[in-house]
């Protein structure tokens, strides 16, 4: 009897084997994403830190272990045949190792994302790529670059296969009573065992976990990184919809005294001005790569990557000495800018909102008699800027076929060979197709020459070459700027440009090089300028806070737009430097800026607040700010109107 015991225990044995492999692979793929990505955190990581870290990725790692397992792990326990050597064993182990070899391929291919993005993969990855030809190229190339990742793949693979065991059951002595009760007692052990580790705890009152609850185990949002695991965040977004109504407000005629989204026009507005604008959204050009905001760095002795745009920030431009994005990717950039509406948990345009009637900049100025067109290098559907421009209506829109369709330029010899045309030449015909328009028109440009895997084109490698192997962005920056000098002397030429309003911003940030750009606020340091060669907006360097979100309201506001519209921002040249504010949201953590501190709020409570001047967020003053309550009463406020106007579909004002 204790023999035939023996042999029923084989399964559970197996069991027991597969998931502490399981754990192995997941607590490498964590070491290789550290290693990766360290300069993110080292300033942070203590080995006590470090440690609570790890014990808080366990809760994680086990969900997503449970649920990408528990097929193998019924497959074993109940087994159809009971030889030791035989198919269905066989095709338990492959099983096993190739669901869990899936499981760190992720893991490891996200440690080179991160960094473009401060979050663990979602599924709205899918959603935003799903247009591109390219994807597996530039995956290749990563890997290529990545080539020990090759290596330490194949030794996870050698380790889930030759360590894997295999039950040793022998038919003749193995009772099938005995084996069926062990399996029986076996499942209703693991059974609860694994609905504790799908959700993330034992009691009845534990939720099942989420993507936002690694910010339990850290001190920064970006370190959620370490905690989660990327088979955990995908699982945890399939077909979820994160939108929910806070339960902070009653109603909108509470919330609305302390924010209201919609603006309206002053009641003694005159005639609008018929003003053009051209609004340069500039791929992955964080503030850290301008000379212009960081002249404090490297002992003073930095100069940046943006000569020109250095320049034109000196001599007539109008930015401001606190200034962010709104979101950590491109298609989060394009509501910030063009539609005043920021990303909260996940970018609406990739969520079930996405059907949402949405206005901005387009819509507001194409009613009142604007030619409006947007342009992008790469082909009609990429990244879905397509789509966002014809909800937003805007009028017209130009990609790559349009530029090779042009005659008087290169055609598809400028083409990339990744994305798109390359910056100089498509910044000429965009300067070329504006001199066609009827004025006044709005405009707006997508660059894509400083996109991943930051290749300057061929005739310009000896003029940018790569001065920091780290740093591969830099070198396209400096393309890009150059580029944007060419347009710039192509269009003062022209005769709209003295009537033209000119604003510059990014989608995002990238890499980084400067541990204050490292952190969760850092990592969201974008330019916001204005430049109208008119003198009409002055320039200067103006000590207030900005963000994307205000673009828009900044703009109508000048131009004396006279109908209510929506908006997330404020208009910069009508609110007073001190009552400035911005507000982004990263990995569960909501961040709220003034001119004087920043506070984080993870959805129940605030978790930190920082003076602004404490560019490192080493000094967390949480409790001993007397703004702390106002703040966290205006942020939940911006939070609830996003949420409640989201989720009912009124993004747009009210009244006609």
């Amino acid at each position: 009897m204790k023999e035939k015991l023996k042999l029923s225990l084989q399964p559970v044995l197996t069991v027991v084997v597969g998931l502490l492999l399981a754990y192995v692979s997941y607590f490498v793929a964590r070491v290789v994403f550290v290693a990766e990505n360290y300069a993110l955190y080292a300033d942070s990581l203590t080995v006590r830190h470090g440690w609570e870290m790890f014990l808080g990725s366990l809760r994680f790692d086990t969900s997503a272990i449970l649920y990408t397992n528990v097929l193998w792990v019924l497959m074993v326990l109940f087994p159809l045949h009971l030889k030791e050597r035989c198919g269905w064993h066989r095709a338990c182990r492959l099983l096993f190792v190739v669901v869990n070899t899936l499981a760190f391929i992720a893991n490891i291919a996200d440690s080179v994302y991160f960094p473009f993005t401060l979050r663990r993969t979602t599924t709205t990855v899918f959603n935003e790529f799903s247009n591109e030809g390219n994807i597996g190229e530039i995956i290749g190339i990563e890997f290529l670059h990545h080539w020990y990742f090759l290596l330490i793949t194949a030794a996870v693979v050698l380790l889930l296969w030759f360590c894997y065991h295999t039950p040793r059951l022998h038919s003749r002595r193995l009772d099938w009573r005995v084996h069926l009760g062990t399996g029986l007692l076996a499942i209703l052990v693991f059974v609860p065992f694994c609905i504790a580790g799908m959700r993330g705890g034992w009691t009845r009152d534990i939720r099942p976990i989420t993507i936002s609850n690694a910010n339990d185990y850290c001190n920064q949002p970006a370190e959620t990184g370490i905690v989660l695991n990327t088979p955990f965040s995908l699982i945890r977004t399939i077909g979820k919809n994160n939108f929910a109504l806070p339960d902070w407000f009653q109603d909108e005629a509470e919330v609305n005294p302390i924010f209201d989204p919609i603006h309206r026009p002053a009641a003694d507005a005159g005639p609008m001005k018929q003003k053009n604008v051209v609004v340069l959204i500039l791929e992955s050009f964080g503030r850290e790569y301008f000379g212009f905001y960081n002249r404090h760095l490297d002992g003073g002795t930095y100069q940046g990557y943006t000569p020109f745009l250095d320049s034109l920030l000196t001599h007539g431009a109008l930015t401001f000495t606190h200034s962010y994005c709104n979101g950590r990717k491109s298609i989060d950039g394009m509501p910030s800018i063009l539609s005043s509406i920021p990303m909260f948990v996940e970018p609406f345009f990739l969520s079930p909102y996405s059907v949402n009637h949405v206005s901005g900049l387009a819509d507001c100025l194409g009613q009142k008699g604007w030619y409006t067109a947007f342009f992008h290098g790469a082909e009609r559907g990429s990244m879905g800027f397509m789509a966002y421009a014809r909800a937003t209506r805007f009028a017209d829109y130009f990609g790559r076929e349009d530029y090779v369709a042009d005659k008087r330029f290169g055609g598809d010899a400028d083409y990339d060979g990744w994305w798109g045309i390359s910056d100089e030449p498509f910044l000429q015909f965009y300067c070329a197709k504006m001199s066609e328009f009827r004025q006044p028109f709005m405009t707006a440009l997508f660059t894509l020459s400083s996109h991943h895997p930051f290749r300057v084109p061929a005739p310009y490698a000896d003029t940018f070459p790569e001065t920091n192997p780290d740093m591969p962005i830099f070198k396209v920056v400096r393309y890009s700027d150059m580029a944007l000098r060419h347009f710039f002397e192509a269009a003062a030429k022209q005769p709209w440009y003295d009537n033209t309003i000119f604003v510059i911003t990014n989608d995002h940030t990238n890499m980084s090089c400067h541990e204050s750009y490292y952190t969760s606020l850092g990592s969201h340091l974008s330019p916001v300028i204005f430049f109208d060669p008119s003198g009409e907006i002055p320039g200067g360097y103006v000590d207030a806070v900005a963000q994307q979100t205000d673009i828009m309201p900044t703009l109508l506001g000048h131009l004396g737009y006279d109908r209510p519209y929506l908006s997330f921002g404020k208009d910069l040249l009508a609110t007073p430097p001190d009552s400035t504010w911005a507000v982004n949201y990263l990995n569960g953590i909501y961040q709220y800026v003034t001119p004087r501190h920043v506070l984080q709020f993870d959805g129940q409570h605030t978790t930190a607040v920082y003076a602004l001047s404490d560019t490192l967020m080493q000094h967390n003053l949480v409790g001993q700010v007397a703004e702390q309550p106002d703040m966290e009463r205006r942020l939940k406020a911006i939070v609830w109107q996003y949420m409640n106007r989201m989720i009912n579909n009124r993004l747009t004002p009210d009244e006609p």
